[in-house]
């Protein structure tokens, strides 16, 4: 007789915990790998679980102890309700973005009229994912984005096809897009590499996700001080920035911004575990 989903998934944490890895990821990749709901598996717990799936299943556990990302092995991941593609080109999108995305969504509502379509920039955006759920929650916006690696700007590419979203990627550093092409914009967002060069890293994120999305030089703030220097070339008067931060880098980010914009709104947001982790820059909106 086959073993039961039950036996094959209690085997599978167990090898998890065994790793260190905690055996969390060993029930969500059997319920994308099987496409069920938790309740749906529950009921099948004691039905024989296939055994082409028990294989692939097996071989997907096998990487998780390595420490591969579960979002690598199904080859994609789920952010603010959209399926995106990732791989090792892009950085995997953090569930805190999605707070960014949510926040940036209710300040555009209060800030912006409607009906002008207000431009928006997305600037390092790797996989497409903050571009793709803000023109999917917001169709009024015109969103441009840029990504100084092509791979990443592929992948973008095709995950806003995928999902039916309308957004112009573009490959370059930084803004440099923006500034050769002469647009100007209402909104200019970025969730820049933060963390210092020197920090240490689980080596499931340093093995697997591109180095180039996740260090932001000696400090972490080399790619705000970047941005910070060169908005007002692509930016309206009347314009309003978003970015994710460390949790750490309020006091330090603060600074730079008020030393670039004295005139500025400066605001600092919290995340649901009550960490600062949103910097907003208003310009007279």
């Amino acid at each position: 007789m086959m073993a039961s989903y039950k036996e094959i998934l209690k085997k599978a944490q167990e090898r998890m915990l065994k790793a260190d890895r905690g055996e969390q990821a060993a029930l969500l990749y059997m319920l994308e790998l099987t496409n069920m709901e938790s309740h749906n598996l529950y009921m099948e717990y004691d039905t024989e679980m296939p055994q082409e799936l028990i294989e692939e299943y097996e071989q997907g556990i096998d990487q998780l102890v390595e420490g591969k990302p579960l979002d690598h092995i199904l080859g994609f991941t789920w952010f603010y309700g959209y399926r995106l593609k990732v791989n090792g080109d892009v950085l995997i999108p953090r569930p805190e973005t999605e707070e960014l995305v949510a926040n940036i969504l209710a300040a555009y509502d209060e800030r912006f009229p409607k009906d002008k379509g207000a431009v928006l920039l997305d600037v390092g955006t790797g996989s497409g994912a903050i571009a793709i759920a803000l023109k999917k929650e917001e169709p009024s916006l015109h969103i441009l984005a840029s990504d100084i690696s092509q791979k990443a700007v592929m992948i973008a590419n095709e995950n806003a096809k995928t999902n039916d979203a309308v957004v112009c990627f573009c490959v370059g550093d930084m803004l440099e897009p923006f500034i050769d092409r002469k647009i100007k914009a209402d909104i200019l967002i970025s969730n820049p590499p933060y963390i210092p060069e020197d920090e240490e890293m689980e080596d499931s994120v340093v093995n697997y996700e591109p180095h180039v999305a996740l260090f932001g030089g000696s400090d972490g703030l080399k790619f705000y001080r970047m941005i910070f220097e060169n908005a007002p070339k692509v930016l309206n008067e009347k314009a309003m920035m978003a970015f994710e931060i460390g949790y750490q880098q309020k006091a330090a980010l603060t600074a730079l911004a008020k030393e670039f914009f004295p005139e500025a709104e400066i605001e600092v947001l919290k995340d649901i575990n009550g960490k600062d982790r949103m910097l907003f820059i208003y310009f007279d909106v």
